[in-house]
């Protein structure tokens, strides 16, 4: 996306990961509460902004976003 955007161009990712995500190591038993926090994910619902650019083309920007995705 930033090689079509060029210097011309910002971007702002507008998602951030906020939710921990735990994991419990294997053939444990299930007595302890939960285990230690693996990775962290970011829940995205429909209709929900990922990214903004500005500073551009609409045209530029739609080609940006098509070739990302």
């Amino acid at each position: 996306m930033t090689r079509n955007v060029r210097r011309g161009g910002k971007i702002w990712v507008r998602i951030f990961p906020d939710k921990p995500v735990t994991i419990r190591p294997t053939e444990t038993r299930m007595v302890s509460g939960q285990g230690n926090t693996g990775y962290w994910v970011a829940v995205v619902k429909p209709g929900r902004i990922l990214y903004e650019i500005s500073r551009v083309a609409k045209n530029i920007a739609r080609k940006a976003i098509s070739i990302a995705a």
